[in-house]
């Protein structure tokens, strides 16, 4: 049985110059593994970052059903669709998202309380493990936008999530550090067990997968 399973997901949009809404997200069917990495390529308003943030439950399909670890998102109300993506999705956002007034160990700690619960120990743990032993006390203003994007990814497997999901996450590197980071990510993926779900159009990141997926494969949308 496969980890994540999209099917007939459609996700439309108003525009404020067009009488008819925008087909966005039009998924007849896929589906991830546990362990996979994938790696979805696309332009730009391809709908990849569209496509993530409905896996994530962060928006709600106009038809269709995500399952993840034999839980139907899109079948169970808001405070639930929270708690199941605390538990089983990690998200790393290209922009970071860390918050600036806590250290990398508070944006990790933070994590965990909207998860499986507090665990100081594991949380040293993944920083130490992204390379940060010695930046945990930093504020993000006090971290390169590399460092900065270990605390993303320590901060995303802070709850030994099933599924990572991944936009973009080198927007902010150059193509050196973006390597090296695509890689930490995808080793740091494999030590926990969680599967990979990318999207990217950055042939840096692309060349470190071994499958790669155009979007318009699966999202009719974007054909």
């Amino acid at each position: 049985m496969a980890l994540l399973h999209l099917s007939g997901l459609m996700k439309s949009y108003a525009s404020p110059d067009e009488p008819a809404r925008t087909l966005v997200v039009d998924v007849p069917s896929f589906e991830l593994h546990a362990g996979q990495q994938l790696a979805l390529h696309g332009p730009s308003g391809s709908g990849k970052t569209t496509l993530l943030n409905l896996v994530a439950g962060i928006l709600r399909a106009d038809a269709g059903e995500i399952w993840l670890a034999g839980h139907n998102l899109t079948a169970v109300g808001e405070s639930r669709r929270d708690r199941l993506r605390s538990e089983l999705i990690g998200y790393i956002f290209q922009t970071f998202n860390l918050l600036q007034g806590y250290t990398a160990l508070e944006n990790v700690e933070l994590a965990m309380r909207f998860g499986r619960g507090h665990d100081a120990a594991f949380a040293k743990h993944l920083l130490e493990r992204v390379g940060l032993a010695s930046r945990m006390n930093h504020r993000p203003r006090q971290l390169s936008a590399g460092q900065q994007q270990r605390v993303a990814v320590a901060r995303a497997l802070a709850n030994h999530p099933r599924l990572i999901l991944a936009d973009e996450p080198t927007g902010n590197l150059d193509p050196a550090h973006a390597a090296a980071a695509i890689d930490l990510i995808r080793q740091v993926c494999r030590e926990q067990g969680a599967a990979l779900l990318l999207v990217s159009h950055d042939p840096t990141v692309l060349a470190r997968f071994e499958e790669v997926v155009h979007l318009g494969a699966i999202n009719r949308a974007a054909a």
